[in-house]
């Protein structure tokens, strides 16, 4: 069993959290839980209400998504990091659904009880708002980068030039 001592140090190894003074993080990890899941359990779906984050503790959870074919992996998240962070400040419904991707040890952080500390203090508040912000400029420019490499698959013809037809008969072009 894990010890509050424990989990607020596993707090302060999670960036966003880093900054936040020590009697904030103990008061945030008493009002949080831990959670285990084996390998392939889902810690939520998309389109599940988004109410809680999880501090990945041990482990290794997959971010997926859902295609049409299949749910569709876009990230690996391992231990020391947050997942469904955005339900913290956010709310709505998760966009995006996470499995266990091993055996996994999380701390469940409840967003009612995140919004409390940030309105308690200001500066640790402004400090996560810009990690997250750096966060979103991140995911911002890998989704910028993914779309050009499929742009790059994609054949651009000439303006005036198309693309030869099948006539439907003959098989000529």
């Amino acid at each position: 069993m894990m010890i509050l001592n424990d989990e607020v140090n596993v707090l302060r190894q999670v960036p966003m959290f880093s900054c936040i003074d020590a009697a904030k993080l103990k008061k945030l990890a008493f009002s949080s839980h831990r959670v285990h899941f084996e390998s392939g359990e889902m810690l939520f779906h998309q389109g599940d209400d988004a109410d809680h984050a999880y501090i990945i503790i041990t482990g290794r959870a997959e971010v997926l998504t859902d295609g049409p074919s299949g749910p569709i992996l876009i990230a690996e998240i391992p231990a020391g990091n947050i997942v469904g962070e955005i339900a913290l400040l956010c709310g709505g419904s998760r966009r995006a659904s996470v499995r266990a991707a091993e055996p996994l040890e999380a701390l469940v952080i409840e967003n009612k009880c995140f919004m409390r500390m940030l309105t308690e203090d200001g500066v640790a508040c402004t400090k996560i708002l810009r990690i997250l912000a750096e966060r979103l400029a991140e995911t911002t420019a890998d989704l910028i980068a993914a779309r050009a490499e499929l742009n790059a698959d994609v054949l651009h013809y000439p303006s005036g030039l198309e693309p030869a037809q099948c006539d439907g008969g003959s098989g000529a072009l």
